[in-house]
């Protein structure tokens, strides 16, 4: 809990912080990387080039302290799992908090001048460190849980089996254990973290992608899409890196699997809503459910641009053999050819209307895709009075939805 003192500071300057909270996140990440520039191996630097990153940090640290003063709304537990399964998946340590807390202190102080008197620096600082210790205590029990030893690296070498291309902007790696271990397991709707070293004095640059193949099996799989900058924004490095210069035989560094969002959900109806490359954590659901409980009742609901454009859709014929309680009802924004042979689905053109998806009673759903579309979805689930608590939803990037 807040100190009873710094509650109060932190209540009264709180309004500043927010006005100015991206000019400080902003500063801190130069100063940071001025005084640590191996940190820029860690940090997105796609998202540090559009600024989505600096916002994100802002509006985390404000509603972090908002929820310290009682006013705020969140469920910080979940929100405090979310972000150390995504810290431990890129190797993060508790002795970079520290270097993290000194940059957000001094920044904080540079842009709000003279405001920032001894007393508001303190309560800060212990906002800082109320949030950095409960981070800092759920990574290290994940890092137990999966086996990365004390001060040890969360990296292995996985060699590349087959690479497939699905379309003409997403490919499949069939991944195993270089040194022929064991391959560990995962639940379907976890991750793995990817890191590449990008060459040309460029560094390296981590990327977390959901395990697409079914739990269990010999081999992980991720599929990628290749990500094209558009208004401004750069060319994806590391899917680009992947797409052209990874070829079968080669080796990649992958984190053990994290992310506490389960896809598979326990016995209920299943619904399953994706967009796009989001459908990585459906697939790996219904191979799954294929091979563990095949009577289940699951809907697989997909928006896409076009039938083309959807991968892995060539999977779901076995799938739905397999699977006799599956419907597929897809949206396509063109529809033209989008017929599947082989799959009883329905096939609608335009984007997906959430007050048209199939919910039978009781259902869990997941949610993959991009956030405003998981936002819309999400949005009429709750109003057609499916629980929160029964939506679950995956987010890559500094995106978050409350």
């Amino acid at each position: 809990m807040l100190s009873e003192s710094a509650a109060a500071v932190v209540t009264a300057t709180l309004p500043a912080v927010q006005a100015n909270g991206e000019a400080i996140t902003g500063r801190f990440y130069q100063r940071m990387f001025a005084a640590h520039p191996e940190l820029l191996n860690i940090f997105n630097r796609s998202n540090q080039a559009t600024g989505t990153q600096k916002a994100a940090l802002a509006g985390a640290v404000v509603a972090y302290a908002e929820h310290l003063t009682g006013g705020g709304a969140a469920p910080w537990g979940p929100i405090l799992d979310r972000i150390a399964h995504k810290h431990v998946s890129l190797g993060i340590t508790a002795t970079q908090y520290t270097i993290v807390g000194r940059h957000l202190t001094a920044a904080v102080a540079e842009v709000l001048g003279e405001a920032v008197t001894p007393e508001v620096a303190a309560a800060w600082d212990e906002v800082y460190w109320l949030l950095a210790c409960e981070l800092i205590a759920r990574e290290a029990r994940l890092y137990t849980g999966a086996g990365v030893p004390e001060n040890g690296s969360v990296w292995r070498e996985w060699r590349v089996r087959e690479k497939t291309a699905e379309t003409p902007d997403v490919a499949s790696f069939t991944l195993v254990p270089a040194d022929g271990g064991p391959v560990p397991g995962f639940i379907a709707g976890q991750y793995t973290s990817v890191a590449v070293d990008l060459g040309g004095g460029r560094g390296q640059q981590i990327r977390q992608y959901s395990l697409s193949g079914r739990p269990g099996a010999d081999h992980w799989r991720i599929t990628v899409k290749r990500v094209r900058g558009a208004a401004g924004a750069p060319d994806g490095m590391v899917s680009g890196f992947l797409h052209e210069r990874v070829a079968v035989g080669d080796t990649l560094r992958l984190s053990p699997p994290f992310g506490e969002v389960s896809a598979v959900g326990g016995e209920e109806p299943l619904l399953l809503v994706s967009a796009g490359i989001g459908l990585t954590p459906a697939m790996s659901a219904l191979a799954h459910l294929a091979a563990t409980a095949p009577e289940r009742p699951v809907t697989l609901v997909h928006a896409d641009r076009t039938g083309a454009a959807h991968a892995l859709r060539h999977e779901l014929p076995a799938l739905q053999e397999r699977l006799p309680n599956l419907s597929v009802r897809l949206w396509y924004e063109d529809a033209a050819g989008g017929e599947l042979p082989g799959v009883k689905a329905e096939i609608a053109e335009g984007l997906v209307d959430p007050a048209l998806v199939p919910l039978a009673p009781g259902a869990y759903v997941h949610l993959c895709g991009p956030v405003p579309f998981m936002t819309l979805v999400r949005g009429g689930l709750l109003r057609r009075g499916v629980p929160s608590e029964r939506i679950a939803y995956e987010v890559f990037g500094p995106g978050m939805l409350r």
